[in-house]
């Protein structure tokens, strides 16, 4: 569905420039930017995807993820497509490279996201599987309503989106999962076709304009696995974001442009949890592998078992209003 946007602004005749991610395009009249869904027409910037999903599924918000913010509750998860990424070991790209041709898109509006999730029995909504910036005027709408009904909000995210967007939703959005795909700027040139500074700089500032953040790191055989790569990932959070601050590292499978590429090995993974915890990270964990207990939140406290997972199975018998049942210890954001 096509609408006006918000966040951009004309800098001569028939060019205007899109502000709502880093990239800050500049598009002439009948071009798109780099996301492909956001065109210039008649010297007017206009999204082409208002409300135009691709995907709607109710999922465990552990799916996200999101460990430490409404554990064992359902999310309604909405995506589009395009993306203002390239990333050659895109896991949904089928949806990230589709156009407004795509066949399996239904049109709907910011009260029917509320509709269905309450319908589906979700607690709140999710904006996913691609990235939720570029469809921005939809998600602002859709989330304000959302908070009006009580239900969270969420954005799973590559962090690309810019101050001034991420300030005005910031009122109507209560978490982020933010993609740090590397600590090297040179991946994210080579890779992602975009730029690591500005990733760093949205996680900093969700964290003063009180969203709750988790990230995730996806462990790339040979291209980012480097321990001392991550190694100084862990102390940037550490002292940029805090010590508390959840971090995912997942494990990688091959897909899109990076099939060639093996499986990210179990004792990769391993060195990189034993090394988050001995850095000082308090809630690591470890994704797209076997169960074991890097996907349990202890307290880093007294010990203290607060969630067990299984999978999107959890029990958290060691939470009480948010903190460890037996020393008190803040865990969850809720």
């Amino acid at each position: 569905m096509k609408k006006e946007a918000r966040i951009w602004k004309t800098i001569s005749e028939g060019k205007v420039q899109c502000n709502l991610c880093n990239h800050n395009c500049k598009i002439s009249n009948n071009n798109t930017g780099i996301c492909g869904v956001r065109k210039v027409e008649n010297n007017k910037l206009n999204t082409l995807i208002y409300g135009s999903c691709s995907s709607i599924h109710t999922d465990p918000i552990e799916k996200k993820p999101l460990y430490h913010f409404y554990p064992g509750t359902n999310a309604l998860s909405l995506g589009t497509i395009g993306c203002n990424f390239k990333c050659l070991h895109c896991q949904n790209y089928s949806i990230s490279t589709a156009d407004i041709n795509y066949p399996y898109l239904k049109e709907i509006t910011p009260e029917d996201s509320v509709k269905y999730a309450k319908q589906y029995k979700c607690q709140g909504i999710a904006y996913t599987y691609n990235e939720p910036t570029i469809w921005y005027e939809f998600t602002y709408d859709s989330a304000k309503v959302a908070k009006e009904n009580n239900l969270y909000t969420v954005y799973v995210t590559n962090g690309y989106i810019s101050k001034d967007p991420l300030e005005e939703i910031s009122s109507n959005l209560d978490a982020m999962n933010i993609d740090v795909k590397a600590f090297k700027e040179d991946f994210y040139k080579k890779v992602c076709k975009a730029k690591l500074q500005p990733v760093l700089e949205t996680c900093i500032y969700a964290k003063e304009l009180g969203i709750h953040i988790e990230l995730t790191y996806l462990v790339i055989t040979g291209i980012n696995d480097s321990l001392r790569e991550i190694k100084n990932f862990i102390r940037w959070i550490i002292e940029k974001l805090g010590d508390d601050t959840p971090v995912h590292f997942s494990c990688f499978h091959p897909d899109y442009k990076m099939t060639d590429i093996s499986r990210t090995p179990m004792d990769t993974m391993l060195k990189i949890y034993n090394l988050a915890k001995q850095e000082g990270l308090l809630f690591p964990y470890l994704g797209n592998i076997i169960h074991g207990d890097y996907e349990d939140t202890h307290c880093p406290k007294c010990g203290n078992i607060c969630i067990l997972r299984n999978g999107f199975i959890i029990e958290k018998d060691g939470i009480k209003d948010g903190n460890c049942s037996k020393c008190g210890f803040k865990i969850l954001k809720q």
